[in-house]
């Protein structure tokens, strides 16, 4: 439970998680707050658009439709692993869910089976659309999963939450199955992973990304992971006695 980030303070968030931001007009300002209140806040919800398309999906997700106004989430992530910030505030995302679900995630235990409709969700949690069918056959890009996980990790990270208070649409409202195509439980299991504390490593003469990766994480390639933990703009540009945060290796 907390008052929601600014939106200054979001985006920060989600750029030193290294999430790829693309910023849609006011987003800003863009919202449903004349409609009810936006908070306090206790989590992250995840869903699934049943569109196809990057630019048709940003653009519904931002101006909703007919009989539901936008925004319909504060991020749609994209197949490419982008995050489109199309509004801030209240959001038509969440809708009516459970009351004892959101006890359980304020709580961060287990959830509930959802079986009622009775609490405001647009008010109390953080939403992202995922670019997806949602018919169980489409895939999801690692990119589009890593993104949803960064983006989840992000907003935990910074209230102080674990990765219960990241829930899918479907715990939260009954009849709605989304996102479909990966389990919610893996996804709180990469959020936690994600969380889990990092060791530091204090660069040496010689010392690059790479080697760095390959001496401590075992795989060289993993030097984007590192580049990313610490929001290097430039990964050729490290200095001996710098302190790096390592990822779990």
């Amino acid at each position: 439970m907390a008052p929601p980030l600014s939106a200054a303070a979001f985006l920060a968030a989600l750029k030193a998680e290294g999430v790829k931001v693309v910023e849609v007009g006011d987003w800003r300002d863009h919202n449903r707050n004349h409609m009810g209140p936006w908070g306090p806040v206790h989590g992250v919800m995840i869903h699934h658009t049943v569109t196809s398309g990057s630019a048709a999906t940003v653009r519904i997700c931002r101006d909703g439709y007919s009989g539901l106004p936008g925004p319909l989430c504060h991020g749609v992530i994209t197949k490419d692993g982008r995050v489109h910030l199309v509004g801030y505030g209240r959001a038509n995302h969440a809708g009516s869910g459970d009351d004892d679900v959101l006890r359980a995630v304020i709580a961060e235990r287990a959830l509930p089976a959802d079986n009622e409709a009775n609490t405001d969700g647009n008010a109390r949690f953080y939403g992202f659309e995922c670019e997806n069918l949602g018919d169980g056959e489409d895939p999801w890009p690692e990119a589009q999963l890593e993104a949803i996980e960064k983006v989840s990790a992000a907003i935990c990270r910074h209230h102080g939450w674990n990765e219960r208070s990241v829930i899918g649409h479907l715990e939260w409202q009954p009849g709605k199955v989304d996102p479909r195509g990966f389990t919610m439980a893996s996804m709180r299991a990469r959020v936690h992973d994600r969380l889990a504390p990092t060791t530091a490593y204090t660069v040496r003469v010689g010392d690059t990304l790479w080697s760095i990766a390959a001496s401590k994480l075992g795989d060289g390639n993993r030097w984007r992971d590192i580049a990313a933990l610490n929001s290097l703009a430039d990964p050729d540009e490290i200095l001996p006695g710098q302190t790096l945060k390592l990822p779990k290796k």
